[in-house]
């Protein structure tokens, strides 16, 4: 007997639908409450949940109340009762000296400040500012943010750091103040100077693709005489291994049918299956079966042995473009 499954929602989408159907200012007090990684994600799912029909925000209600339900009597207005009980029992002062040792300590603005920063702004203050005051600053990092910051710097800094960050004890209150000054200075330095992503190896190497073939090739062939390593670099972006698609079933089985079995196998790994299919379309039936077998049986691979494996290919193609055997890319000449 079949039974029917109830409709069930994310907490993640039923949150985004909850603050949706709030107002903006009491959205907006939640989401001071939340981490920063926390409004990223809530905040990207309120973009999909703004289409939400009616039973997926009945859903969201649903799981709201079930959900508060289960929420401990002992959680609000826990502190104020705790501190209550202390003082009647002990008096103000002794009360207040016990608390003050046992008590969660109150967040420092500075680590709610840092929580949001960039990485890259914060890597900037430590190595502007002096080394102890970097030593504090990766301190009060969390660990995968510290050493994405340190990994900015010399090896040299990077060393200094960790040892003056090893040896730190007791900060007074008056350098936490201090670096509150700091933050807030460069905070507000790079809040001012909005960046745009613009050019690049990826923008110039889509140029190149769309002038005529031999505009194109001139042009390259100029710049390797400036910084061959870029020129290099612009020649990968133009034709990568997806663009292989592109080409006519001839030219792309004859590009195949100069790469070995398995090397094809490790770049299908992952690959859309559209593109594995129009690939495999172009070879025998039993050569296509033989790399269908390889990828069915293929245990996980590193990201960069697939892409070792692409680059391969590319290359053979490559070679075959520039001996004139087939067109890759780019305007070419007009026929008649």
């Amino acid at each position: 007997m079949e039974t029917d499954t109830a409709p069930e929602i994310g907490g993640a989408s039923a949150a985004a639908i909850l603050m949706l159907l709030l107002e903006e200012k009491e959205a907006a007090d939640v989401l001071r409450h939340l981490d920063p990684e926390e409004v990223r994600q809530l905040g990207s799912e309120m973009f999909g949940a703004a289409e939400a029909d009616e039973s997926r925000v009945d859903l969201a209600l649903g799981r709201f109340v079930t959900g508060s339900r289960e929420i401990s009597a002992l959680t609000p207005g826990a502190d104020r009762k705790i501190r209550s009980v202390m003082t009647d029992a002990l008096g103000n002062d002794r009360a207040g000296s016990l608390l003050s040792s046992i008590a969660p300590q109150p967040r420092r603005e500075t680590l709610e400040r840092l929580r949001w920063m960039a990485t890259e702004t914060i890597a900037e203050v430590v190595a502007a500012e002096h080394p102890q005051v970097g030593a504090v600053l990766v301190s009060m990092l969390a660990p995968e943010i510290a050493a994405a910051t340190l990994a900015s710097l010399s090896g040299e800094r990077q060393a200094d750091l960790l040892w003056r960050a090893a040896r730190l004890g007791p900060v007074h209150a008056e350098a936490i103040d201090d670096l509150e000054i700091i933050l807030a200075t460069a905070e507000a330095a790079s809040a001012g100077a909005e960046m745009l992503e613009i050019g690049g190896q990826g923008d110039v190497a889509r140029i190149v693709n769309n002038l005529p073939r031999a505009v194109g090739e001139e042009l390259l062939k100029a710049m390797r005489k400036k910084d061959k390593q870029l020129a290099a670099a612009i020649e990968d972006e133009m034709f990568v291994f997806e663009d292989l698609n592109q080409l006519d079933a001839k030219s792309l089985g004859a590009v195949l049918r100069g790469v070995e079995a398995a090397t094809l196998a490790l770049a299908l790994k992952g690959a859309d299956g559209a593109l594995a299919d129009r690939f495999l379309a172009t070879m025998s039936a039993r050569a296509a079966d033989t790399i269908r077998d390889e990828l069915a049986e293929m245990a996980p691979v590193k990201r960069e042995e697939v892409e070792a494996a692409r680059k391969a290919i590319v290359a053979v193609a490559r070679a075959m473009a520039a001996s004139g055997e087939i067109m890759l890319g780019g305007k070419g000449d007009d026929y008649v």
